[in-house]
């Protein structure tokens, strides 16, 4: 025999020994361990309920409208969630770089869902005293309706205020007679 053939005979012995090395050696399929997960921490009741709502406060430097994310209890917005919101927007955002804009000491008479609209009925101190300017007052009322109409049931907002709708800020700049919506103001 030649030695061209003598090599080709060893290369292929090599190969078939490292293709039957490769397959018996080889990993077979690792089966998947199954171990029950154990929390290092329970979660509490109150944990379990919470929710995220996004109000929308003002920024204290630009002036713009800014999301805030909260966390809360979703018990609290079993009953009305609408007054609720409102409320949490009246009280004030937690963080420093925003402001809240609605006017101190107004209260939420009432707030109910009509269709895709709320009807929110706030006490005369929201426009009380209020000479804030259009573009100001606007940011009040975007600021409640941005908030509302997170809520995937509502469109518009209708303001009233001690329970009448043809009422506007002290300045003229804005009535509310018509509801508002994200697009409107």
């Amino acid at each position: 025999m030649n030695s061209k053939k003598v090599t080709y005979i060893l290369i292929a012995v090599i190969i078939v020994l490292l293709i039957v090395f490769v397959i018996l050696k080889w990993p077979k399929e690792k089966k998947e361990e199954i171990s029950e997960y154990i929390p290092e921490q329970e979660i509490t009741e109150s944990q379990a309920r919470q929710t995220l709502v996004t109000l929308y406060y003002c920024n204290s430097e630009t002036g713009e409208l800014l999301p805030e994310a909260r966390l809360i209890d979703a018990k609290e917005l079993i009953q009305n969630p609408y007054k609720t919101l409102v409320e949490l927007l009246i009280a004030g955002p937690k963080n420093e770089k925003v402001k809240a804009n609605i006017p101190q000491g107004t209260i939420v008479n009432s707030a109910e869902l009509q269709g895709d609209m709320v009807i929110l009925d706030l006490s005369k101190e929201f426009i009380s005293g209020v000479k804030l300017g259009e573009e100001e007052e606007k940011k009040i009322i975007n600021s409640i309706v941005n908030t509302l109409v997170e809520l995937t049931e509502v469109n518009s907002v209708k303001i009233l205020i001690d329970g009448e709708g043809n009422r506007e800020f002290e300045d003229g700049a804005i009535n509310f007679k018509e509801p508002f919506t994200k697009e409107t103001i």
